[in-house]
């Protein structure tokens, strides 16, 4: 396909694809599906080799949360039975930490429900921060604690946090369909503190909310406007007693298209497959492995994933290896600060999202790990 050569060569050059060329990639049909795949996979080895970054997701705080994203199954009002607890001590977090990093993730996430943290809240999460710094040679710790004030991103990376998480989620246009508590450019605010306070900037999306092809590209585009090092993708998780409980639209081919399209628009990024690849991805997950260079090993926040060795010998059979502490994830470019100056390059049929059978079955609430007395998943 002209297309899919137009796409790699621009890809390979770190030039992005037009928005129309990226729609084009969400109209591809089934049977180009593999081209598409392979396509972007040119893209994602020039610039990742065959490396697998490995992240661990600790939940300092879960649930409680007084915002009301209709996504999230810690909302004001849930009713999804989830584990609800405040703030773990640093020791718990940091044991919670180590199982991940035993298990073979490079970067731990540390992430606490709630509109944004306190000062005091920062202080805390600082002392996590150091303690697992401290302890383990070479972690990188990545802070996702919600809306930042003044001065809260510096001091979180004077504290050791190498990077700060805060998804732009969907489009601005429909983003006060998904949230009214707080608005995107409060998400886009944030995301530019953590960039102006030296902090690797994490942002990514949600798709399966009832979005359109053309809600996603905005928002791809606007990622690629903001310029972070990473964007995970996530695929909805619709869980039970959620405003969104009911959007089962992905299927796999359309969440293979969805990173393939991430992959074109941002070529020389971190794209990390998020929550709900086992949910909607399921056998396919190992073809995803050739368009993104980063997945969550273990459990999410409020749902459990896959056995953590069942995710390693899933990077090992696709041929695929696991990245190391010792090597530098980004390509050399953007690990030397090249690409932020003004914005730099980060880079499902036409007819609409497929309706797709629910599968309840493939989600569980996470009853292990942090927050509990079982083992965590790792």
């Amino acid at each position: 396909m002209d297309l899919l050569n137009t796409l790699v060569d621009k890809g390979l050059r770190r030039e992005p694809p037009t928005r129309e060329e990226a729609l084009a990639v969400l109209a591809t049909s089934d049977d180009d599906l593999l081209d598409v795949v392979a396509a972007a996979g040119k893209v994602r080895r020039q610039w990742f080799g065959r490396r697998v970054k490995l992240n661990y997701l600790v939940n300092l705080k879960s649930g409680l949360c007084p915002e009301d994203c209709s996504y999230c199954s810690q909302r004001l009002g849930s009713t999804t039975g989830i584990l609800k607890y405040t703030w773990l001590k640093p020791d718990e977090a940091s044991r919670a930490a180590a199982a991940g990093l035993a298990g073979g993730a490079k970067r731990v996430c540390l992430v606490a429900s709630g509109r944004g943290p306190t000062d005091r809240d920062v202080d805390r999460v600082a002392g996590t921060i150091k303690a697992i710094k401290e302890q383990n040679d070479g972690v990188e710790v990545c802070a996702c604690l919600g809306l930042l004030s003044d001065g809260q991103a510096e001091r979180l990376r004077e504290a050791g946090a190498d990077a700060y998480n805060h998804n732009l989620n969907t489009s601005e246009a429909t983003y006060g369909d998904i949230t009214t508590t707080h608005t995107y450019a409060d998400r886009v605010d944030t995301v530019q503190k953590a960039h102006a306070a030296g902090l690797s900037a994490c942002s990514g999306l949600i798709a399966g909310m009832g979005e359109s092809d053309e809600d996603l590209i905005d928002v791809v585009f606007s990622l690629r406007e903001l310029d972070p090092d990473s964007v995970p993708v996530n695929f909805l998780i619709p869980v039970e007693g959620t405003p969104l409980a009911k959007e089962w639209h992905l299927t796999p081919q359309r969440c293979l298209r969805i990173l393939a399209m991430v992959r074109f628009v941002c070529p020389d990024v971190e794209v990390r497959i998020a929550g709900g690849r086992e949910v909607h991805l399921r056998t396919m997950q190992p073809l995803a492995l050739h368009l993104a260079n980063s997945i969550f090993l273990g459990d999410y926040l409020t749902t459990e994933g896959q056995a953590g060795q069942a995710d390693l010998d899933m990077i090992a059979d696709a041929g695929f290896e696991v990245e190391s502490t010792d090597q530098v994830t980004l390509p050399e470019h953007r690990a030397a600060g090249g690409c932020h100056e003004g914005g730099g390059v980060c880079g499902s049929a036409a007819e609409g999202p497929q309706v797709n059978e629910a599968r309840t079955d493939l989600v569980a609430v996470r009853r292990r790990g942090a927050g509990t007395d079982l083992a965590p998943n790792a």
